[in-house]
């Protein structure tokens, strides 16, 4: 048998090459046997990488589902009604949070949405159904009032016009509007958008208004002469604006106009502009035109600018500008002014440590920053928080860096719902808001700050659903909480809260033990924005609720509802149920 050569052990490496690779290996050896400390920590790293590892396969697992498990939110302690098997859990582990910083606010450590992860969701743009229902999405910049007939002789709305046939949308519609001062906008033929003041025509049905827009066909943009109408509720005041002022409406004469209105100038050749400059310079925050006399003065008790009258009575053409009201001497156009009301700018500690601690309790989103800024004006005392924000702080909270109990502000903020936490408070304001409108408002600061956006990538990705599904349950259990565990709640809604500032605003300053000057109040109401406050204009173009998700944002909103009325108080506004 012929004998075969003898293969090598290597084709690549030579022997020589093998002995060196064995000789360092030899060397690396013997240099953790002189140095077990390099071993060790090796060791050591590698152990705690792996314990990294395990813990966050821990937090990114699917949420808990309740199933038919009762909650004990829902119905214990109150006797609350159980409905069905809605789930009240929030979806991912508790998380021990500390009393100063938040997990939510102090931004170094991830939020709970983060950790917890619901699931892959596929495409999340959810477009709004055609029809009425996407017309009266609920939104601030507008409410849909209807389907009204047009025509070219005789204008529903009588202000200026403009048209896109391949962009045109029912959002650049409104805001075109909005930002030209106009109280409606309204929308012909797929393309045309039409501004007015006044709708002056009849009702048409609203299966004449069925025209897709042209630049977003799950919407519809009226119809043949026929207007799809929308009131600007953004316009009603702070979109209004004539140079730098802000229209605030027509007034009747108050009784006393000289006490009510202190500065006056007769302007023969009366303009908005000149009435406007002349007030700027003496320094008022109101502006008042009546008919060729210009009034300036401050919101008082005398002159509270509650209860306007038509803006057709006002109609009186100014005699130095043909194009413009002015009013008459028995019914007043207001404007308000760039000049700050100070009457209510001030602001300090408590002089004497408080006696009782007031919690401003509100789910995320819910308007909290906003009340505070209300409460500080209105009470002239900083208000305090549970965590500590730095970028608040630096906004005028003074308040953020005092500890929660250190009995120096007038109340605190929290956004607590445990039993623990809840009871370390005397008493407490609960503010509830939309959950619809307070999900995308905390998603929004989460991801853009608290006055910020989110960017549409995160809208359309896997975090806006991951966030629903973890903090709508939230929204239910920290009402409950609240309800079941808190001494001495007052309940006030966000929405109330910003229909009628004045009413809302006393009751909460009556609860924190402050005497409310109206006067005071009312300046309130002229700077209520202030820098706490997103811009309404800008606006997603489309639903970002699915289906899904409103029917069971729905079982939470019926759930709170009960709960409400089981304390004798008024249930949640009807608006909070989808239309």
């Amino acid at each position: 048998m012929q004998n075969l050569p003898q293969r090598r052990a290597s084709p690549w490496l030579s022997r020589r090459d093998e002995d060196a690779m064995a000789k360092l290996w030899v060397k690396f050896q013997r240099s953790f046997r002189r140095r077990p400390v390099r071993f060790f920590t090796l060791l050591a790293l590698y152990l705690a990488a792996g314990s990294l590892v395990f813990l966050h396969a821990g937090f990114t697992g699917e949420p808990r589902v309740a199933g038919s498990q009762r909650s004990p939110g829902a119905g214990e302690g109150l006797g609350l009604p159980y409905l069905g098997g809605t789930r009240l859990s929030r979806g991912f582990p508790e998380v021990a949070v500390g009393r100063r910083r938040g997990h939510w606010f102090k931004g170094m450590a991830k939020e709970p949405a983060e950790r917890s992860r619901a699931g892959e969701y596929g495409a999340v743009r959810s477009r709004a159904p055609k029809g009425r229902g996407s017309r009266e999405k609920e939104e601030d910049r507008a409410r849909y009032i209807g389907c009204y007939v047009d025509n070219t002789r005789s204008r529903t709305l009588r202000g200026v016009s403009f048209f896109d046939y391949k962009k045109m949308t029912v959002f650049r519609c409104q805001d075109n509007c909005a930002e030209r001062g106009y109280l409606y906008a309204g929308l012909e033929f797929g393309a045309e958008c039409y501004c007015g003041h006044k709708v002056q025509a009849p009702n048409a049905s609203e299966s004449e208004c069925n025209m897709e827009c042209k630049g977003e066909r799950s919407s519809t943009c009226g119809g043949a002469n026929r207007l799809s109408i929308y009131r600007l509720e953004l316009a009603q005041e702070s979109a209004r604006r004539y140079g730098s002022a802000i229209f605030r409406g027509c007034f009747r004469q108050p009784d006393n106009v000289t006490i009510a209105l202190p500065a006056s100038q007769p302007m023969p050749n009366m303009s908005v502009d000149k009435c406007v400059d002349f007030c700027t310079e003496k320094e008022f925050p109101l502006s008042v035109l009546a008919g060729t006399v210009c009034h300036c003065g401050f919101p008082t008790t005398l002159f509270p600018l509650h209860e306007r009258e038509d803006e057709q009575l006002c109609a009186q053409r100014c005699a130095g500008e043909e194009f413009e009201s002015c009013g008459t001497t028995e019914f007043l156009l207001v404007y308000q002014t760039q000049v700050q009301d100070n009457r209510c700018m001030d602001r300090r500690f408590l002089p004497t440590r408080s006696k009782q601690l007031v919690a401003l309790a509100s789910f995320p989103g819910a308007g909290n920053t906003w009340a505070r800024h209300l409460i500080e004006l209105a009470t002239g005392f900083y208000t305090g928080s549970y965590y500590f924000d730095g970028s608040l702080y630096n906004k005028g909270f003074k308040g953020e860096r005092d500890h929660w109990r250190s009995g120096r502000t007038i109340c605190i903020k929290t956004h607590e719902s445990g039993q623990k936490e809840i009871e370390a408070f005397d008493a407490a304001i609960l503010l509830i808001r939309n959950p619809y409108k307070a999900l995308m408002a905390e998603f929004n600061r989460k991801y853009g700050g608290h006055i910020g956006f989110a960017a549409h990538a995160h809208w359309r990705g896997k975090e806006w659903p991951e966030f629903v599904a973890n903090y709508a349950p939230w929204w239910a259990t920290h009402t409950l909480d609240w309800l079941r565990f808190g001494r001495k709640v007052l309940v006030v809604h966000f929405e109330d809260l910003k229909q009628d500032l004045f009413k809302q605003l006393k009751r909460m300053v009556g609860l924190l033990g402050i005497a409310a000057c109206e006067d005071r109040l009312l300046c309130v109401e002229g700077q209520k924005d202030g820098n706490f406050k997103r811009s309404g204009l800008r606006k997603l173009e489309y639903d970002p609720y699915t289906p899904e998700m409103r029917k069971m944002i729905s079982g939470y909103i019926r759930t709170v509802d009960a709960a409400l009325k089981l304390r004798n108080l008024s249930g949640v506004p009807d608006d909070y149920y989808p239309r």
